[in-house]
């Protein structure tokens, strides 16, 4: 959702900048091309680095957990019943708890990293995946305003872009609200603003240079 978003918003305020200098048909299907497809781009390869980096870092923690565990079993058995007494466990239990979490190597790693680092050795996320999604999104949200200008120009395809942009908004907004809890008739409002401060900002700035 939030690549959908950012491809509507950037592309929409981008086609309406060229509209209102008053460009060409043509140029401001070539812009909201090049949008699409560079912003696309962009998103998708500034995904996949921050994934990269992430998979490394965990991965490189995950190391140096195994060797401890290798090195310094006690001192790690140590510091697992220590995690569980935080936990609220008494001490007698929390104790047994580690010493059965240390019997096997593999569990005993899967464990500490889920209660030291926080992360699951088995789902450390894949940097392709989040670049494949991440393009696909953000050409879809930029792909809409666009539509109008493969058939229409003019003001008509500046309304049209205008009203498609508005709606797309809307549903943005609504969805988003699902994840995060909020009203859905706020976070769709707030979707709308943004995207139309965006648009009206490059428009306006399109108009006075010309």
């Amino acid at each position: 959702m939030f690549g959908i978003s950012d491809g509507l918003v950037s592309n929409v305020a981008l086609i309406l900048g060229m509209a209102g200098a008053h460009s060409s048909a043509t140029s401001v299907r070539l812009a909201g091309l090049a949008g699409l497809v560079g912003g696309a781009c962009s998103m998708a390869a500034g995904e996949y680095v921050s994934m990269r980096a992430q998979t490394e870092l965990m991965q490189r923690e995950l190391r140096v957990e195994r060797d401890a565990l290798h090195q310094e079993p006690e001192g790690e058995r140590r510091e697992l019943t220590a995690i569980y007494e935080r936990r609220g466990l008494e001490a007698d239990l929390a104790s047994e708890l580690a010493t059965e979490m240390m019997r096997d190597p593999e569990t005993a790693l899967e464990t500490h990293a889920r209660e030291e680092l926080g992360i699951n050795p088995h789902q450390l996320g894949s940097p392709f995946q989040a670049a494949g999604s991440s393009f696909v999104m953000f050409a879809l949200g930029a792909f809409l305003p666009l539509v109008p200008w493969l058939v229409s120009s003019g003001t008509t395809a500046i309304w049209a872009s205008v009203i498609i942009a508005g709606i797309a908004s809307l549903v943005v907004g609504a969805a988003l609200s699902y994840f995060t809890g909020k009203p859905w008739l706020w976070s769709a409002c707030r979707q709308l603003l943004i995207s139309g401060v965006a648009a009206g900002i490059t428009f306006t700035i399109g108009r006075i240079i010309g």
